[in-house]
């Protein structure tokens, strides 16, 4: 199994009954029960092809009475009979993951562990998070085949958790550790950000909304990755 994989394994709690939404291959779960971290788990995703490649994987390495497969569209596919403590999704945008999350939300379905790996839009996912009373207890930021993951685990809490602009922009658990992979990151995001203001301000029409925006993110980040 791959960093990614290997991380979010790690984040997942001894005996957690766990979904995996968009599983893919199901990797993440056949790990989770084969090192015998969980007894049960439910691989779901909303395509058939990837879901027929979990099911081959699941038969193949004998946890089919361990781990079931459903096809569907985001949470649909659990419901309360299930008992899911956790709900693992990873590898896709951060405001698609907020939408299903949202969905679940508005039938008062709720989850008291999340493990998210959004590819893109982390600050969203985190504000989604802190008006929902879920208090982010864990978070890593790896590097792996050329593309840098953001991994943030939350439980729910009865108290609205408030976060400050810099926590939800970085993470607040990544923010303390600021590990190599966090400087190789935003480094590279403030020189993009740099082109991207210094274009923004040749147009003829300024778009100051926009271009306040990435000055404050510059701001931001020059703060923090040169402390």
């Amino acid at each position: 199994m791959n960093l990614r994989l290997s991380t979010l394994a790690q984040m997942v709690d001894q005996g957690a009954r766990i979904a995996d939404i968009g599983t893919d291959h199901a990797y993440l779960p056949i790990q989770l029960v084969k090192e015998g971290k969980v007894d049960y788990a439910i691989a779901s995703d909303v395509a058939a092809g990837p879901l027929q490649n979990a099911e081959k994987d699941i038969v193949a390495a004998g946890l089919k009475n361990k781990i079931e497969t459903r096809l569907g569209s985001g949470l649909e596919t659990i419901n309360a009979k299930d008992r899911i403590d956790t709900v693992v999704i990873a590898g896709m945008g951060g405001k698609l993951m907020t939408n299903i999350l949202d969905e679940a939300w508005s039938k008062n379905f709720h989850f008291a562990n999340l493990i998210l790996e959004p590819n893109v839009g982390e600050p969203g996912v985190r504000e989604w998070l802190s008006a929902h009373s879920y208090q982010i207890i864990d978070e890593k930021i790896i590097a792996e085949a050329g593309h840098i993951y953001e991994l943030i685990k939350a439980q729910q809490v009865e108290n609205t958790i408030s976060l400050t602009d810099k926590q939800i922009f970085f993470g607040p658990k990544i923010l303390k550790e600021k590990n190599q992979v966090f400087y190789q990151k935003w480094r590279g995001q403030l020189a993009y950000l740099k082109k991207l203001l210094l274009n923004l301000n040749k147009a003829k029409e300024k778009d100051l909304v926009h271009i306040n925006k990435i000055e404050s993110e510059i701001k931001m980040i020059e703060e923090e990755i040169n402390d």
